[in-house]
C-alpha cells in the first residue's frame, strides 16, 4: 500500500480517519494514548502544507448527534499535543463542516464531529454507506487512512471513502501492519501469548489460530473460568459461559496434541461482591487455589502465586504478545495480576506487544512508561482480527 510520501500534500485538504475513540468521563478525558498515537502523522501533514481535516468515531452513539459523545474534548486535547488551534466542526457533513474546511489555511488542522453522528456510517446498506462517503469525498483532495482501531469495521469512513480519493496509509497504520507482520511472519521464538477480557467468546477465534503457532498461551481475565470449569473445577458465582465449555475442552486437547503450553492460574482475588469502580471502596478480597472457588465468591482476579508464576513462563520468550487484562484492574484491591503481568513484560527482553483495549488503557493507568514495551496497539479488536488471518476491510481499502 501507498504511504503518505507518495503523496504531494501541499496546499491540499487532506481527509486522515484517525481514531480518537478515547473514554471520558463526565467530558474528561481519562486516558489520551489514541490521541498522542495520531499526532504524529497530522503534524507530518500539515508541516508539509497539506489542509488537514481529521475525523473519527468515539463510542457508539445511536446515529445521531449525542452530545456525551461529542468529539469537542478530543479537539481540545489534540490542539494541546500539536500546540496549535484545532478548527472543531459541531457537524460531519453539514454547513459547519463546510465552512470549518474552507476556512482552513495550509498548515491548518479541522476535526469534524463524531462520524457515527451519521447513520451513514455504519450502515450495513451499501448505498446509504457510500451517499454518506459520497458527502465526505467532497471535504478532500485526498485521503489518509491512520486509525488503526477502526480497520476491521467496514464502515464508510474506512471502507468506502477510500475508493472515491487517492489514497495512501498514515505512519500509524504502517507501523501496526508491521508489528503485526513480526507476530505472524517472522515470529522470533519461544512465542508467548497472554490472553484476558471478560468473555472466552471473544478470544476462540484467536486461539485457534495460534494453537498452531505460539509456544505457551497463559490465560487470565474473566474468560479463565470458563477454562477452569473445561478442566472439571468449580468456579463459584465467577463469570462463566457454560456454552463455551466444550468448545474450550476441544483447544485444550488440541493444545496438548501440538504441543503448545496452556499455563493457567493456580490461585486467585475472590471476592462476594463485584467491587464499586466509582468509590473504588475496599472490595474485601481473598486468595483462593483456582480449583476450588467456593460458591457464593466470584474470581475476579489472578493470584499472587499466578503472578508469579506468569512472569516465570514469560521469562524466557523472545516474542510476547498481550490483550486482555488479568482481572478487574481499575479496581486497586484486584490490579495486581495485571500490573504483575505488565511488569513481567517491561522487564523483559523479548520483543513484547500489547495488544491495545483495556491492556494497553491499563499500563497507563497502572503507571508504566511506554518506552517500557516493544509496541502498544491502538486497536484491541483489529490486532486480534488481524492475529485471526482475517482480511480487514479498513486495510483492503488502501492497497493499491
Amino acid at each position: 500500500m501507498k504511504t503518505i510520501d507518495d503523496l504531494q500534500v501541499a496546499g491540499r485538504r487532506v481527509f486522515v480517519r484517525s481514531d480518537l475513540n478515547v473514554p471520558l468521563a463526565e467530558g474528561t478525558i481519562t486516558d489520551d494514548g489514541r490521541i498522542r498515537a495520531a499526532v504524529p502523522t497530522i503534524r507530518r501533514l500539515a508541516d508539509a502544507g497539506a489542509r488537514v481535516v481529521v475525523a473519527s468515531h468515539l463510542g457508539r452513539p445511536k446515529n445521531a448527534p449525542e452530545p456525551a459523545f461529542s468529539l469537542a474534548p478530543v479537539a481540545r486535547r489534540l490542539g494541546e499535543l500539536l500546540g496549535s488551534d484545532v478548527a472543531f466542526a459541531a457537524d460531519t457533513v453539514g454547513d459547519s463542516a463546510r465552512s470549518t474546511v474552507a476556512g482552513l489555511a495550509d498548515g491548518g488542522v479541522a476535526l469534524l464531529e463524531n462520524l457515527r453522528f451519521n447513520a451513514g456510517e455504519t450502515s450495513k446498506d451499501d448505498a446509504e454507506r457510500g451517499a454518506f462517503a459520497d458527502e465526505l469525498a467532497s471535504l478532500a483532495d485526498l485521503y489518509v487512512g491512520d486509525g488503526f482501531g477502526a480497520v476491521h469495521r467496514k464502515h464508510a469512513s474506512v471502507y468506502d471513502l477510500p475508493a472515491r480519493l487517492p489514497h495512501a496509509a498514515g505512519g500509524l497504520i504502517a507501523t501496526e501492519v508491521g508489528v503485526l507482520e513480526q507476530l505472524t511472519e517472522s515470529v522470533r521464538r519461544p512465542y508467548a501469548v497472554v490472553l484476558g477480557g471478560a468473555k472466552v467468546s471473544d478470544k476462540l477465534a484467536v486461539i485457534e489460530h495460534l494453537l498452531s503457532r505460539a509456544d505457551r498461551i497463559l490465560v487470565g481475565g474473566g474468560m479463565v473460568y470458563t477454562f477452569l470449569k473445561a478442566q472439571g473445577h468449580e468456579v463459584g458465582d465467577s463469570l462463566l459461559q457454560e456454552d463455551q465449555v466444550p468448545a474450550v475442552q476441544g483447544y485444550l486437547a488440541k493444545a496438548a496434541e501440538l504441543g503448545v503450553e496452556f499455563v493457567l492460574p493456580v490461585d486467585v482475588r475472590a471476592a462476594k461482591d463485584f467491587p464499586d469502580l466509582r468509590t473504588k471502596a475496599p472490595a474485601e478480597p481473598v486468595v483462593l487455589a483456582a480449583d476450588a472457588i467456593p460458591a457464593g465468591l466470584k474470581g475476579l482476579d489472578i493470584g499472587p502465586e499466578t503472578g508469579r508464576l506468569y512472569a516465570d513462563k514469560l521469562a524466557d520468550a523472545a516474542t510476547v504478545f498481550w490483550n486482555g487484562p488479568m482481572g478487574v484492574f481499575e479496581h486497586p484491591d484486584f490490579a495486581e495480576g495485571t500490573r504483575d503481568v505488565a511488569q513481567a513484560l517491561a522487564d523483559s527482553s523479548a520483543f513484547t506487544v500489547v495488544g491495545g483495549g483495556d491492556s494497553a488503557a491499563a499500563v497507563r493507568i497502572l503507571g508504566f512508561e511506554e518506552s517500557a514495551f516493544g509496541h502498544i496497539s491502538t486497536g484491541g479488536g483489529a490486532s486480534l482480527e488481524y492475529l485471526e488471518g482475517k482480511a480487514l476491510p479498513g486495510l483492503a481499502a488502501l492497497e493499491d
